[in-house]
């Protein structure tokens, strides 16, 4: 493999690792502000015992986000130089506003939080945990807005050989960057919702603290409900403005080859990408993808033919990921709905509590699968319409790029390995004994 492959790959294997404790992060924090405002607001400790169980597994996943966070941004140096020499005037100033403003305010406050229970009153302490949720937040608007700027580019002028900014508004602002902001926040909190429900069925059905994790079960069940729903709602504007910004990866989300008017949705697909075509189409719905994707039944909805190959994405994983992550929404929703339906007794649905106990790691794969669309369903380009991935990578050579692949790899492993294993073994563990929490 070239240099180029092997950056893609490394950037591939730094991203998606990177991705499997940011979600958390984002959604946990929510939940863990609203345990503590719980506390303060009625003085149960069972709420404080919940902020300091849930905010254990919260700092142990922030731990290694923050790590494997900080090394993804320097691949932009090391392996895509001529991507950060091209845009690095639009790209490099989000990324800095990210990092001097959300970053700092969350480590900043993270520390005072965890080392702040006995010296701040509960509603300092609160207005803590407030903070590091905003922070958490805010700092992924910014790096989402740097994202989307690669995904649509706005407010730039091509200067002195290289994308300069024109209109930081227009950059901030575009609905691109907003839909694509709320959409992976509701996917945050929807992992964060089954990560609480899911860890609380073990303990129901064990019987183990069964007032403790029912309270937990209620709030996570309300948090899933709503963002299940609210992802499906702002995952259908997004695809319109995808229609707008991207034709081409939503010709290949939908594997759709010929442009056509009123196009049909299909049930079940396999796309045949080397004769240009779907190998099986069953059960076609007349018109609904155009009214879906345009909000016209008789819209024309663009095929993949349009484009010259060379600028088509890789149509098979875009449309299976694509097709994979709606399905898992659905299902998250359908859960949703039913975990919150079953909030006031979920003891007496063990099969429920059995199957959402399952249901952890399936809010990852999703995640992971959107940004496989986002990313793959961008190709060639790594600014669209801009600058290919082709000519982004640093003048390196294979074998530098595979050294540090591997090494990646390996370290990346033992991390995982040592977080998920401290995730597990505190989770299982359960909360402190309610005679141990003092003040």
């Amino acid at each position: 493999m070239d240099a180029l492959i092997l950056s893609r790959l490394q950037f591939a294997v730094a991203t998606y690792f990177h991705f499997l404790f940011v979600p958390l992060t984002l959604g946990l924090s929510i939940l863990i502000a609203i345990m503590e405002t719980q506390y303060v607001r009625t003085g149960l400790e069972d709420y404080k015992r919940m902020a300091k169980f849930w905010g254990k597994l919260f700092v142990i996943n922030f731990a290694v986000g923050v790590v494997t966070g900080i090394t993804l941004e320097f691949q932009f140096g090391t392996n895509w130089s001529r991507y950060s020499k091209y845009v690095g005037d639009i790209f490099g100033s989000l990324l800095a506003i990210e990092a001097t403003v959300a970053f700092f305010l969350e480590s900043t406050f993270i520390g005072v939080w965890i080392f702040g229970w006995k010296k701040l009153s509960p509603k300092a302490h609160a207005v803590c945990i407030w903070l590091v949720a905003a922070a958490s937040n805010i700092s992924a608007y910014w790096i989402l807005v740097a994202n989307s700027w690669m995904q649509h580019p706005v407010g730039y002028v091509i200067r002195n050989g290289r994308a300069e900014l024109s209109d930081f508004w227009a950059v901030v602002t575009q609905p691109y960057a907003i839909l694509m902001f709320l959409h992976v926040l509701s996917g945050a909190y929807i992992l964060a919702g089954f990560f609480v429900m899911g860890i609380s069925a073990y303990h129901i059905l064990r019987g183990n603290e069964l007032p403790f994790f029912k309270r937990s079960f209620r709030i996570a069940a309300t948090f899933s409900v709503i963002f299940s729903l609210s992802a499906m709602l702002i995952g259908d504007f997004q695809g319109k403005e995808m229609m707008k910004s991207q034709p081409a990866k939503a010709a290949a989300a939908e594997s759709v080859w010929e442009s056509t008017k009123g196009a049909p949705m299909y049930l079940f697909v396999i796309p045949d990408e080397a004769n240009e075509r779907n190998k099986v189409e069953i059960l076609g719905i007349p018109k609904l993808l155009s009214w879906v994707a345009l909000g016209d039944a008789d819209g024309l909805y663009r095929g993949l033919k349009e484009w010259p190959k060379e600028d088509r994405p890789p149509v098979a994983i875009t449309f299976w990921s694509f097709r994979l992550m709606v399905g898992l929404g659905m299902l998250f929703a359908l859960l949703g709905i039913i975990a919150w339906l079953k909030r006031k007794s979920p003891e007496n649905s063990p099969w429920l509590l059995k199957i959402l106990i399952y249901c952890i790691p399936l809010p990852y794969l999703a995640a992971s699968l959107g940004w496989t669309v986002t990313e793959v369903g961008r190709q060639p380009w790594i600014v669209y319409g801009i600058m290919k991935t082709a000519d982004a990578a640093s003048p390196v050579s294979a074998s530098q790029v595979g050294v540090s692949l591997l090494a990646f790899a390996v370290v990346y492993t033992v991390l995982g390995i040592v977080c998920f294993y401290l995730i597990t073994k505190n989770a299982r563990k359960g909360p402190k004994p309610l005679s141990s929490i003092t003040q």
